[in-house]
């Protein structure tokens, strides 16, 4: 990962408070994320390695607001750009790709974090 993107944290604050106390409400929320995330990212990944800018900005597109859900925004802020770039049709690709893997990696590790958090209020159900 490369040392210009700061590590993040997640931020689940937004998610507890709508829930309100609701361990069902954070665990399918998660699930859905973990569910969803995953396949959107290797979507980006295919669409940016074989220059389909146009599937590579609605995968990211649709990326966004999990990630803002999910209390990531400088991972959001990263895939606005990805998403920007890829709209414009892929301008410095290599820049793009060496972003888009920073930010997939950063949320990669916040995948595993939420895989415990669920495991966890599973436990409780």
């Amino acid at each position: 990962m490369s040392e210009n993107l700061p590590p993040q944290d997640l931020d689940l604050s937004f998610l507890y408070e709508i829930a309100d106390g609701s361990d069902e409400f954070i665990v399918d929320s998660i699930g859905m994320f973990l569910e969803q995330t995953p396949q959107l990212l290797d979507t980006i990944t295919t669409a940016i390695n074989t220059g389909d800018w146009a599937t590579a900005a609605s995968a990211s597109h649709k990326l966004k607001p999990n990630l803002g859900f999910f209390g990531m925004p400088q991972s959001q802020a990263n895939i606005q750009e990805v998403e920007l770039v890829c709209k414009a049709g892929g301008q410095n690709p290599a820049d793009i790709i060496t972003k888009f893997n920073d930010v997939k990696a950063v949320i990669s590790t916040n995948l595993v974090e939420l895989e415990k958090i669920k495991a966890e209020k599973e436990a409780n159900l």
